[in-house]
Order: structure tokens, then sequence, then C-alpha cells
């Protein structure tokens, strides 16, 4: 049946969002959130994630075409839904404070505790912090901030990588010996930490999983996106010391000192788990 489906993207009237075929093969009802409940989960409420997330919507493929992008609502809220659970908190920033990019083309229609944490949070994805004002004022905050996430979907490739205050957030996170947790394209973000200085990147030599550069090289064939990628951040991330251990997407999560990464939407469950046990020590 998916194989008669259009693999055309379907205009947006600006951009382009993924075809029906595409969305047939990478687009689920529901997700596979298991509802892990943590012992020993975190009572202080001080302690809270710092979420990074994107304010652009739309990527300029190398033929002109725009993708209608953001951050992937499964990366992004599956392992919220776990952090939650675990007894974190939020504090949801953009570069500019502008309202966060969601692909809500992906958003799973039939799963309650995704729509349910979404509808929760909503404020802050409309109206969130300001990354650029964070770092104005010395990156000082109310809360005590235990970890940084940056959640996956293409958008993590626009508006970050070339961000002089996500530079100094991932610099300071590193500094503050925090837990750094990025997803699919997540990792696309941590670019940022070599702005005007490769040799001070503090990835150089880690490993990780993140969505493979070859895949969204075959991503245009099946009209996910309109036209092939601008770049690639995999690429950059392996010139900079950065291994990538997988070549496919299988759910695959690593953890790696104090990054953990995980492959795609088929790893936001075990990514979320995963987080949730290193920040509760167990």
């Amino acid at each position: 049946m998916a194989q008669a489906l259009s693999k055309e993207p379907v205009f947006d009237g600006i951009g382009y969002e993924p075809s029906p075929f595409s969305r047939s093969e990478f687009v689920t009802a529901k997700t596979d959130y298991d509802h892990t409940v943590y012992e020993g989960a975190n009572t202080d409420k001080n302690k809270k994630i710092l979420v990074v997330c994107t304010e652009q919507r739309y990527m300029t493929m190398q033929n002109g075409k725009k993708f209608s992008t953001g951050n992937h609502p499964v990366e992004t809220l599956v392992p919220m839904l776990h952090l939650q659970a675990a007894g974190f908190d939020f504090d949801i920033y953009t570069p500019t404070g502008a309202a966060v990019a969601l692909e809500m083309w992906a958003m799973p229609e039939e799963d309650e505790a995704v729509k349910s944490i979404l509808e929760q949070y909503r404020s802050q994805f409309e109206q969130p912090k300001s990354l650029h004002h964070f770092v104005a004022n010395g990156l000082q905050s109310a809360a005590e901030y235990v970890a940084v996430f940056l959640p996956g979907g293409h958008g993590a490739m626009l508006g970050l990588p070339e961000s002089e205050d996500l530079n100094k957030v991932i610099h300071w996170s590193v500094e503050q010996d925090i837990y750094m947790l990025a997803i699919c394209h997540g990792p696309a973000a941590l670019l940022a930490a070599a702005q005007g200085d490769s040799a001070s990147f503090p990835y150089a030599g880690y490993q990780i999983t993140s969505f493979p550069d070859a895949l969204d090289r075959q991503t245009p064939a099946i009209g996910y996106v309109p036209g092939e990628m601008p770049w690639f951040y995999g690429e950059k991330l392996q010139k900079l010391g950065v291994e990538i251990l997988n070549e496919d997407i299988s759910g695959a999560c690593h953890t790696d000192r104090k990054l953990v990464t995980g492959d795609s939407p088929l790893a936001a469950n075990n990514f979320g788990k995963m987080s949730a046990q290193v920040l509760l020590g167990s």
C-alpha cells in the first residue's frame, strides 16, 4: 500500500513537508514510550534541564527549495516524558526567545502521553526563554541546571551550529560538569562549541550515535526532503574528532562520559530512559 503513495514532497505555501510515502515510513501515530517509573526520582524542584530548541522553520536545500522542519516532536517530547518522570522540570530556550519551531507533521496524533506533555509546556514552546539573554546575564539562572538537552529534527542544523551564545553555553556546561543530551540531528548543535577556536572543541575523541549523513543523502529520493541537503553535520563533527558509531538507524543510544546521544526517533524512548538514569546516578 505504501508503494502507491506519492513520493512528492507536500508544499505548505512556503516550503515542503515530507511526502505521503515518507510519512507512511517514518511518522507513527503512537510512540513506544513505556511509562517507566524511576525509583529515587529527583525531588529538588530547583534542579532543571536546559532545553535548547530551534526557532527556525525552513532549511534551504541545494536546489533552492525550502524544507519545512524544526525540532522533531517525538525526539523532543518522549525524552521530556522520561526526564519529567525522573523528577526534573524544564526551561526551554531558543536563540532569541522566539517561538520553538516543531515539525508538527511528525506529531504522533494518537499518543496521549506525548500530546499531554506538549500541552503542559505549550506556553514555554510558544514563549521560550532567550539564550542570548541567559548568556548576557552571565549564565545566571534561578534554576540549577543539571543537563543541557538538544532535541533532534533537521531544525537543530538551523541557527544553532553557528550560535556564539550556544558556544558559551556548551563550554559552560563542560566546565560545570553537567550532562549534555543530544538525539538524532541534535548533535549538529554541538558544532557551536567549535566556533572561533576549533582546537578547544570539548567533544574531540568522544563517541556518539546520531542520524547518519548517509541517510540524509538518500532521503531526497523518497521525498522526505525536497532536494539535496545544504551541508552534512556528521562530516563536520568527524573532522573535529567525533566518532559516529552507527551507519544506520536502529534506536541505538550511547553514553560517553557526560554526553548522551541517540540515533533517531526510534531511539527516543531508550534515549529518554538512559538520560533519566544517568541524571539519577543509576
